[in-house]
């Protein structure tokens, strides 16, 4: 039964019988038809009013101009890589050339028809599983191509065709699903470790660019640390020029070596009460308990630094009087004269 179906013609579009010749007539827009004069063709009838010859004149054939559409049969083929597949399709015609379609051929939408599933199973042949579902625009235009160029002499023109179902075998199908599958998992796994990858990376980056920051950071903070601490020096050593140019005008006014004696000794007195408070090991003078000792001691100290300007002022005074005092020769003369 089901070879049957296949060979089975395919279902024509209804056609509701000929007109009768009664002398005039009235073609209907996008139509055609064919007249005969005494069993031979004698002309075409345009859409309108048209008049014939009754008896002798017989309308043969009623063409449609309209676009027609033919639903294929579903039918079996066998792709290159030797699946089986059921196919349907649905085939769009034009008859361009009425007298061709009544002469040419006894039944053109069949003919058609039968044409489109040969070549389907033709073109179907040279292709494999995975490139029929990939390259099906391509698959039809192949086929309409194959089936203007034999129709042409037909006067039929197949405008396209388009395929609706592929059934694939139950087994096939199961083995494409798992394909799918497999290539969603791998997708899936390439798709985590890119993410992965890209994650540490970013990571990376953000290591890279903090410890950076903090390098940055440190250098800046060590130069304005390295400024701040040059800039308290040049401060305290300002201050100290400043006190000690103070402490030289005051020492160069009057009373002010007793002043100034007065101020080591009571700095005297001071560090010595401090002995004995950072460290266990003291070193002490044989006359501790004589303060009056320990303060003409300061004030000794005192005086033995101030005493090198003193020796400086004499040292220049003394070359001045030697300077002075005339030559040892001269001094000799002068004495044998006096003895002479």
């Amino acid at each position: 039964l089901k070879r049957a179906a296949q060979l089975a013609p395919a279902p024509c579009r209804w056609n509701s019988g000929l007109p009768v010749n009664i002398g005039v007539l009235f073609v209907p827009q996008q139509e055609a038809w064919v007249v005969e004069r005494m069993g031979k063709f004698h002309r075409i009838l345009e859409p309108g009013l048209n008049f014939l010859i009754p008896l002798l004149d017989r309308i043969r054939y009623v063409q449609s101009l309209k676009e027609i559409v033919i639903n294929v049969p579903e039918q079996s083929a066998v792709t290159l890589d030797n699946v089986t597949l059921q196919i349907d399709g649905v085939l769009y015609l034009r008859v361009m050339d009425p007298y061709k379609a009544s002469y040419g051929v006894e039944d053109p939408e069949y003919a058609v028809t039968q044409l489109a599933q040969t070549t389907m199973r033709s073109e179907l042949g040279k292709l494999s599983l995975d490139r029929v579902f990939r390259e099906r625009e391509s698959l039809n235009a192949s086929i309409v191509d194959a089936i203007n160029q034999a129709s042409d002499c037909w006067g039929i023109r197949c405008l396209r065709y388009e395929i609706k179902d592929i059934h694939v075998p139950p087994r096939v199908k199961e083995s494409m699903q798992m394909q799918v599958e497999a290539e969603r998992r791998k997708r899936a796994t390439v798709l985590e470790s890119e993410g992965t990858r890209e994650s540490a990376i970013n990571v990376a980056e953000g290591q890279k660019q903090a410890q950076i920051l903090a390098s940055e950071a440190e250098k800046a903070e060590q130069i304005n640390k390295a400024a701040g601490e040059a800039n308290a020096m040049l401060v305290k050593a300002r201050a100290k020029a400043e006190a000690i140019q103070l402490l030289a005008a005051a020492l160069a006014q009057q009373h002010g070596n007793a002043a100034a004696s007065l101020s080591v000794a009571e700095q005297y007195v001071n560090a010595f009460s401090k002995i004995a408070k950072d460290s266990n090991t003291v070193l002490l003078p044989a006359n501790t308990g004589d303060v009056t000792n320990m303060v003409a001691q300061a004030l000794g100290i005192y005086t033995t630094l101030t005493k090198p300007q003193a020796v400086k002022t004499q040292d220049e005074i003394l070359p001045a009087q030697e300077n002075s005092q005339p030559p040892a020769t001269e001094v000799l003369k002068a004495e044998q004269g006096s003895s002479s």
